[in-house]
């Protein structure tokens, strides 16, 4: 795979070069096409979805059930590589070479160290499950002799003299046990299988019924990805040289795929600081939450805190004027106001571009909240459901009302580190007939939208009524930037707070006190 600028690719171009025969594949020949940068990027981040996609389902459903296959199917297609799941189209198709390239591309970025290797390998293997099983029994076959994979059923006689023992091991399905196919393999190509005892041990050897030759192919899958990935590792340091493919390929496990939530254009001017504190108790997630009650509290909070809740504010469309008196409110209760302007405001203004490198930086995803930052002693940032003592976050799910069914159903992927779907659940308990269950929380501003749409019943959420003002207000100096749409490229003028704001940062943590 070649990486520069080339012209667009007729898009029924023929892509067998790749050494497929198949649209279902397990990527053994490296893709021989020149791409581009920015289609580098581009396919490597709408991989990722259909990979987080596969994830999110298999946690929250049982792998192969019905609502399993609709939450993939319904995420897959909001994704470029729509098509990889459906199976009328051909290795002719332009979807095809980018199944092909992109799951090479994330070999790169993913085989750095064991975590990402047994993640990508666990999340590819259950997409080439979904895949296959949703395939014919014409093109299974064909995808067995493409592949090499000669396994031929036992014999008549063969089946016939082990029958008895077939059909005990077939449990329910007994009755289909004399007219299924079976296949003799080393029963350690099939342990899940065997840990489930539903096949036949005689001899070291497997019998297994033709409708479980998946996990055989899982089990060479995996054995050939495995590999791949160790070899991909070794030659990693090849890329070290490159810098424009390095920065993209190791920031891309952690990297946010939704909206970025920089301004919330429809809302700015309509949320008003008085508003705030309604708002949080209806609509804040359980992160700002916590902020929010934590600064009513203290009248303050420290940077971690004013950098996560601020730009939260900023997203739902709070404007810098608006923010300024929200933050000088609360804050000189406890101070006057010459050290607030002195110490606070300037962080402010930069967090909407007017002072510093006048960037315009984008609220924390959840990602972000729950991978970097960890809150200290005396900080109140972070997420709940990461960063707070288990038997505490189940006392305050109790005193909050939620039901001991949705209680049990949080602590459950709280403890098992599935913090989103911990919140996601969370927001179920806390917005009683939510329509789409299936919607998964990734950013708190997305979380602050779900819950507007679900109060309002409209595509845009309605407010509640701006409190009466006195004097004039001015218009916010605030440019915001219209939203990223799910299928813009994934590049983006904006900025995030991870490196850029590092010089202001410095500036403000010597003036701050704790």
């Amino acid at each position: 795979m070649l990486i520069g600028s080339r012209t667009k690719r007729p898009k029924n171009s023929k892509l067998i070069k790749s050494g497929a025969e198949h649209r279902l594949q397990i990527y053994k020949v490296p893709p021989k096409d020149t791409v581009t940068l920015q289609e580098f990027e581009e396919y490597a981040v709408e991989r990722l979805k259909v990979l987080k996609a596969i994830e999110n389902a298999g946690i929250r459903h049982i792998r192969g059930s019905e609502d399993y296959n609709h939450l993939v199917e319904k995420e897959v297609k909001k994704t470029k590589l729509a098509k990889i799941i459906r199976t009328d189209y051909s290795t002719d198709c332009e979807e095809f070479s980018i199944d092909h390239i992109s799951h090479f591309i994330l070999r790169l970025a993913y085989c750095r160290s064991e975590d990402l290797k047994r993640w990508f390998l666990q999340q590819e293997l259950d997409l080439f499950r979904f895949r296959f099983l949703k395939e014919n029994a014409e093109d299974k076959q064909k995808f067995l002799k493409v592949n090499s994979l000669d396994y031929n059923p036992i014999s008549e006689d063969e089946k016939q003299r082990v029958l008895q023992d077939l059909m005990a091991s077939a449990g329910r399905n007994s009755t289909t046990a004399d007219t299924n196919e079976y296949f003799k393999v080393p029963f350690t190509e099939v342990l899940d299988l065997v840990r489930g005892r539903k096949v036949f041990l005689s001899r070291g050897f497997a019998y297994v019924p033709k409708d479980d030759m998946i996990s055989i192919l899982i089990t060479h899958y995996r054995a050939h990805l495995s590999q791949q990935l160790a070899m991909t590792s070794r030659a990693l340091p090849q890329l070290e040289e490159d810098n424009r493919l390095l920065p993209m390929l190791s920031g891309l496990s952690k990297r946010y795929l939704g909206q970025d939530y920089s301004s919330k254009k429809s809302n700015v001017g309509k949320i008003t600081a008085e508003m705030i504190d309604s708002l949080s108790k209806q609509s804040f997630p359980p992160c700002m939450q916590n902020l929010h009650q934590s600064m009513k509290r203290d009248h303050h909070l420290k940077h971690g805190g004013r950098m996560q809740y601020g730009l939260f504010l900023k997203g739902i469309g709070l404007s810098l004027e608006e923010a300024l008196r929200f933050w000088r409110t609360e804050f000189t209760k406890a101070m006057d106001g010459d050290k607030f302007d002195k110490q606070y405001s300037y962080n402010i203004r930069h967090n909407y571009g007017k002072e510093g490198k006048r960037a315009d930086y984008t609220p924390y995803s959840c990602n972000k909240i729950i991978m970097s930052n960890a809150p200290g002693p005396g900080d109140n940032h972070g997420c709940p459901f990461r960063h707070t003592d288990a038997d505490l976050l189940a006392q305050k799910l109790r005193l909050q009302g939620i039901s001991k069914d949705f209680t049990d159903k949080i602590m459950k992927y709280t403890r098992d580190g599935h913090y989103q779907i911990a919140c996601k659940y969370y927001f179920d308990a806390t917005h009683s007939g939510v329509e789409e269950p299936d919607v998964n929380i990734n950013h708190p501003n997305q979380y602050f939208d779900e819950s507007q749409h679900f109060y309002s019943g409209k595509k845009e959420a309605k407010l509640p009524n701006t409190p009466a003002r006195t004097g004039s207000q001015r218009s916010s100096q605030n440019t915001p930037r219209s939203q990223l749409s799910q299928n813009s490229q994934p590049t983006s003028q904006n900025t995030t707070v991870d490196d850029e704001m590092m010089d202001d940062d410095l500036c403000m943590a010597a003036m701050e006190t704790a």
